[in-house]
């Protein structure tokens, strides 16, 4: 295994030559490529990206990263400061228009504060007398519904993960299960920062993207649910500690009204969309689950209706910032864009056998993934873009991203890791270790998928 690790360095420069032939510009689809330079040139204007990647790599911050290579875009290419200016501003507000994954993430989030995937995790130990391959199967499943509910994949891993230490221990095989839950639930969840960037530089409605990758995701969901319950039942887990002063003193009947909120929330955003179609208006719209599940909060929870709707607004921050990040970050991709580095590169990639693209596009995904695991919506934003102008699939588009999530799943500078490593009560070398086995084999399953599936 520490073999393995020491390998993963070597694989991530390997795979830099491999990336470079594989990225685009990120622009939404539909926009003209920048006309590529010639000769000597066609190599110079890509160094930026190169350096980018470099700094990311190196844990620096990803708007630091950007900043540097925009700046050697504009004198490489003889940028302007107003056309970069311009590309800079357009940005930002591109990002910030994904409403729908903003309202969501503030929501579920909401949720949390509740405490409704408490209840919801102590009201199923109450009810399984024992069974502790039962509760690590719930937990994954509650991992998964809370992050595919918020997009937010470390704020669930923060909430759950000492929940689920304190039922069953730190079982290495349920820490896995959580975390390829989580990677690929944020990126398929219409809530997540990494939907709307899928969105944004392939102009796929999130919706339709996320309808689309419904499927997978509830396959590896399906996969993480059998690891955790192989762990469970091989290390002979037991419970290992007892309910909280607050929650023992809850009936069962008072437990299940504190989780009607996040059931209700779950059935909304997986079954509303159906709902909608059938009937022909928005009946379980944003606009709808949005009221109906604060009201929930404030019914079915300690929350009074002023701390419903703060928490609600409370929980807008995170997503918020996020984008406000990768907008700025996109603008110092798009000064690149203008040098014309991305269409020497796709002039490159288009000689590659098609059949190859997408596994490829997966596999440098994941191999940027794992040291750059921090940033997984900027690396999104250098991966992503040749599968648009390419013209992949949603499904394809998907894959590449879940392959990146997989990638930050066995990184040290992930926060999902780092949450995991905190509530597991381990160092985060030992979660990386654990982990790398069973992502690893998803993130093969995801490569042999990507082979048949269009």
């Amino acid at each position: 295994m520490r073999r393995l690790l020491k390998k993963i360095p070597n694989l991530f420069a390997l795979s830099i030559p491999l990336l470079m032939a594989l990225m685009l510009q990120a622009y939404a689809a539909g926009e003209e490529l920048a006309p590529a330079p010639e000769g000597f040139m066609a190599f110079v204007v890509i160094i930026p990206l190169i350096l980018i990647i470099v700094l990311l790599v190196k844990n620096v911050d990803m708007l630091i990263a950007g900043l540097a290579g925009g700046v050697l875009a504009m004198i490489l290419g003889g940028i302007t400061l107003a056309q970069a200016n311009s590309l800079f501003l357009a940005a930002i507000p591109s990002m910030l228009s994904m409403t729908v994954p903003i309202v969501n993430s503030a929501i579920a989030t909401a949720v949390f504060k509740s405490g409704g995937y408490t209840a919801a995790l102590t009201l199923v130990r109450r009810g399984i007398k024992g069974r502790t391959e039962l509760m690590a199967a719930f937990i994954v499943i509650l991992q998964a519904a809370a992050t595919y509910m918020s997009g937010i994949g470390g704020g669930s891993a923060m909430v759950i993960a000492p929940l689920a230490f304190a039922a069953v221990g730190a079982i290495p095989e349920l820490i896995a299960a959580m975390s390829i839950a989580t990677a690929v639930c944020f990126t398929t969840s219409p809530a997540s920062l990494e939907s709307g960037v899928v969105s944004q530089l392939s102009g796929i409605e999130i919706s339709h993207y996320v309808a689309e990758m419904r499927l997978f995701t509830l396959l590896f969901v399906l996969i993480a649910v059998g690891i955790a319950v192989y762990g469970a039942l091989r290390r002979k887990a037991v419970f290992t500690g007892e309910e909280s002063e607050e929650l023992r003193s809850m009936s069962n009947g008072q437990l299940l009204k504190n989780t009607l909120p996040a059931i209700f929330l779950l059935f909304a955003v997986i079954v509303g969309p159906l709902i909608n179609g059938k009937v022909g208006m928005p009946i379980l719209g944003p606009l709808a689950y949005t009221v109906i599940t604060v009201a929930l909060i404030a019914i079915c929870t300690k929350f009074t209706p002023n701390q419903s709707c703060a928490a609600l607004v409370d929980g807008s921050t995170y997503i918020l910032t996020r984008l406000f990040s990768v907008g700025i970050f996109l603008g110092f991709i798009n000064v690149i864009g203008e040098t014309g580095a991305f269409t020497s590169i796709v002039n490159v990639a288009k000689l590659a056998p098609p059949v190859l693209l997408v596994p490829a596009m997966v596999l440098a995904g994941f191999l940027v993934g794992f040291p750059a695991g921090a940033y997984v919506g900027s690396v999104l934003a250098l991966v992503l873009p040749i599968g648009v102008q390419l013209g992949f699939t949603p499904v394809e588009l998907g894959f590449v991203t879940i392959g990146v999530g997989f990638g930050s799943q066995i990184s040290y500078v992930n926060i999902t890791m780092q949450a995991l490593a905190s509530g597991f009560q381990k160092p985060i070398g030992d979660i990386v270790k654990g982990n790398l086995r069973w992502v690893s084999a998803a993130a093969v399953l995801l490569l042999i998928i990507s082979f048949f599936v269009k």
